[in-house]
């Protein structure tokens, strides 16, 4: 039936640069006489739409794709028949570029923005690699909000998983305006499993947002608490604008101190814990717990306490760990909230070396450079 079908469609002209890697005109510029030959005629036709019939040549097409080699090797009825291999179902012109890319393993960027879908279906059926890489890449550079749904329907079915979660991402960030589109609608009503996992990527989208948000706000605070132990130091020991220690006058500038943040704050909260009256009365008031929470933080945190200038700091240390169980339990939780906010002070300097980082391996190569340039001389020199 095939080899009927092809007598009946006479041949279609195509262009000459089908067959080869550059047009006719580059080639002859290029490739000299010996090197470029002319293929043999063709001993296979590809049928595509429209009756159009693409001359081949079989050990090209089974070198490059295993399909189409079963295909080629396939018995036929008729020996004297030529081999006929149907594409159909796509327009003719992506089968013309599918096969220009079989010959030269190219494809122009007007090719992939016309065709890419298709192409991207053929590269998959007939088990071309390369080809499906490029189309992947080129359709993920050019979603839109209405050809995403079409394009993440395509790569579920291709098995493109890179562009799949690009598409999915897409879709994400969109959602909004991809909800009203065709395709969208055309989920709904004939594919219900992908609408629900494009909702559930969508939730646990905005679920990891969501936690990677709070993650942020807590190393924030994590880093505010060690800026503030930071801090506490330098008012006990060196003194700022307010306060200080009892053998150090406070300094006679008004502005705000440069070194830290939170600093005249600090200074301001010290000032209140020390002439509290609700403290000295037994009551206590939430800025006094406050403090009383930096002081004990501190001494938590604080490696020498035995000459620390920071107050109450070896009180907090020579207390014993009580034995209630609500206590035990928020004695655990203080432990976690001090190992939180050392390894903030971990990774803030961390960081901090990190930005040093270019500057010291520069002045690293340029004593390699110095060393190698002083050995390579002083061995011309034994030379």
């Amino acid at each position: 039936m095939e080899s009927t079908l092809a007598a009946s469609v006479p041949p279609t002209a195509l262009t000459d640069d089908l067959y080869c890697n550059f047009p006719a005109t580059v080639v002859s510029q290029i490739v000299t006489s010996s090197i470029f030959r002319e293929l043999p005629e063709p001993d296979v036709q590809i049928l595509a739409s429209g009756g159009l019939r693409i001359p081949a040549h079989s050990g090209i097409l089974a070198s490059i794709s295993p399909v189409l080699e079963q295909l080629i090797d396939r018995p036929r009825k008729k020996r004297s028949a030529m081999k006929v291999i149907s594409i159909v179902g796509v327009p003719s012109d992506a089968v013309v570029s599918f096969v220009r890319f079989l010959y030269s393993s190219r494809c122009t960027v007007e090719h992939l923005e016309k065709h890419g879908i298709h192409l991207l279906a053929l590269s998959h059926v007939y088990m071309v690699p390369q080809l499906k890489a490029m189309c992947t890449k080129d359709l993920a550079q050019r979603l839109t909000i209405e050809s995403v749904v079409d394009v993440l329907q395509l790569a579920r079915l291709c098995n493109a998983s890179d562009l799949y979660l690009k598409c999915m991402k897409f879709v994400a960030d969109h959602f909004k305006f991809v909800e009203k589109t065709e395709g969208w609608q055309f989920i709904q009503d004939h594919d219900p499993w992908l609408e629900l996992d494009i909702l559930k990527f969508i939730d646990d989208t905005e679920s990891r947002k969501q936690r990677n948000r709070r993650i942020r706000k807590e190393r924030k605070l994590y880093l505010e608490l060690h800026e503030a132990m930071e801090c506490l130091e330098h008012i006990c020991s060196e003194g700022c604008t307010i306060v200080g220690p009892y053998n150090v006058e406070p300094k006679k500038e008004r502005e705000p101190c440069s070194h830290y943040s939170t600093c005249h704050g600090l200074q301001l909260l010290i000032k209140h814990f020390a002439t509290c009256k609700k403290r000295t009365n037994g009551v206590g008031c939430g800025r006094c717990k406050r403090m009383w929470q930096l002081l004990k933080l501190h001494s938590s945190i604080c490696d020498h306490s035995e000459c620390c200038k920071v107050p109450l700091c070896r009180k907090f240390k020579q207390q014993s760990s009580p034995d209630d169980g609500n206590k035990r339990k928020d004695d655990a939780q203080w432990k976690m909230l001090v190992r939180k906010v050392v390894s903030a002070k971990a990774m803030s300097s961390l960081s901090l070396s990190n930005v040093k980082m270019p500057d010291v391996e520069e002045e690293r190569a340029i004593r390699q450079r110095r060393i190698g340039s002083f050995r390579l001389q002083s061995g011309r020199r034994q030379r």
